[in-house]
């Protein structure tokens, strides 16, 4: 059992604020998801095209990873932090121009701006957690705060069911989404101004130091035939927790696009009934993330990420069968399972990289691409019958099943 502390208590302020912003950028991701199926309705696009909307979303954390990590060595966590939050605010601001003019590529130009706004915070805020204590706790850290991440992608399903499908019609739904994004707006305007009075205590990066990692398991040590001086690409474990992040992210926004989709074509369920089952789905996934930061007391993180990838693939074969109640309660199940992948590979990627965390946390959050390039195949076959789609995530779920058992380990090639 890691003996190591949590953290200190004179990162406690900073940590609890930070921990918070995993919350609200959730909100927004999450809310994306439900905008997909309104814009199917509203703006009368195919499924297909809707799936644009997480192309918008996270073809900015590919084009905004290195800026943002650029920033963050050249001025520090907090100015990232308020950099990402003015980005998110602005983001949400254009909803309202977006949804006078009634335009899907309006609405796409928000989400993009918005986005770069949650893409910098990610780049920013694991590091900055994962700095806030001792390197043989990372994990624990950046999933405990990933938690609140959970619980933020629960409330916007809630928010979405609520505000977004619960208009009585096109233009006062259209009036909903601009209402609702413009207190998002003011919300987090409102967090970079108190963050800007917030001191954050010096901080010495964890990663930086060579410590012999202990496994959370029986006292196993990870190899670390490792040059920290290297350049990234021949990090192997790095390397392949890019490869595993952009699967990961590809099964997850495929997962979440359609989820409505499915509750509304398979279960036969209203938009509204099957946005709050989705938030039920986020539920799972902070539940567990919290099961998953116990679990990492006892057991090494990456063999918790193979389990928990391993029963994704076989909840998707059950899924994809359409065996009524049986397959939906899988899709829900999915998110219980996805909730420890893209915190627990951004951990271990980080390890042993020295100086180079900054940059290396860039492109962690670049692999979100793969979000984008995926939701629109899955929305093709969607068109035909959205049960089959979910047949794609498992060739992701493969891949990190590699990252998690074999490719993790620090390592430089030669």
């Amino acid at each position: 059992m890691n003996s190591a502390k949590f953290t200190e208590k004179k990162y406690i302020i900073v940590l609890s604020f930070v921990t918070s912003l995993f919350f609200f950028w959730a909100i927004a991701l999450t809310m994306g998801d439900v905008l997909n199926k309104h814009f199917q309705n509203v703006l009368h696009i195919s499924k297909a095209k809707s799936g644009l909307v997480q192309l918008s979303i996270f073809g900015a954390y590919a084009l905004m990873g290195i800026p943002a990590g650029l920033f963050m060595k050249k001025f520090g966590y907090k100015k990232g932090v308020i950099l990402g939050l003015v980005l998110f605010a602005s983001g949400a601001f254009l909803f309202v121009p977006a949804a006078d003019n009634s335009s899907f590529t309006f609405f796409r130009v928000a989400l993009f701006i918005l986005a770069l706004g949650m893409a910098t915070l990610e780049t920013v805020a694991h590091p900055f957690v994962a700095a806030l204590g001792d390197e043989r706790t990372s994990d624990q850290r950046v999933n405990f705060a990933q938690s609140f991440n959970g619980l933020g992608a629960i409330m916007g399903p809630l928010l979405g069911g609520i505000f977004i499908f619960g208009g009585s019609g096109e233009d006062s739904s259209l009036d909903s989404v601009k209402s609702l994004y413009t207190w998002i707006g003011v919300i987090v305007l409102v967090l970079a101004i108190i963050f800007f009075f917030i001191k954050v205590p010096e901080l010495k990066d964890p990663h930086a130091e060579e410590i012999e990692l202990a496994e959370h398991a029986a006292g196993e040590n990870h190899e670390t035939v490792v040059d920290s001086s290297a350049p990234l690409w021949k990090q192997k474990h790095f390397v392949w927790a890019v490869v595993a992040q952009f699967f990961n992210v590809a099964a997850q926004g495929g997962t979440w696009a359609f989820f409505i989709n499915y509750g509304v074509e398979k279960m036969h369920f209203q938009e509204t009934e099957a946005s709050y089952y989705f938030s039920l789905s986020m539920a799972m996934m902070m539940i567990g993330r919290f099961i998953g930061t116990f679990l990492m007391k006892y057991i090494a993180p990456n063999k918790v990420l193979a389990i928990f990838t391993a029963c994704n693939i076989v909840l998707c074969l059950i899924i994809s069968q359409s065996f009524g109640w049986v397959s939906f309660i899988s899709l829900i199940l999915l998110n219980l399972f996805l909730s420890v992948m893209y915190p627990t590979i951004f951990s271990l990627g980080l390890k042993k990289l020295g100086g180079k965390v900054a940059q290396a946390s860039s492109f962690l959050v670049m692999a979100m691409f793969g979000g984008a390039f995926f939701t629109p195949i899955m929305g093709v076959i969607a068109e035909k019958d959205v049960a089959h789609s979910y047949l794609l995530p498992i060739i992701c779920y493969v891949i990190i099943v590699l990252f998690a058992l074999k490719f993790y380990k620090p390592k430089t090639s030669k």
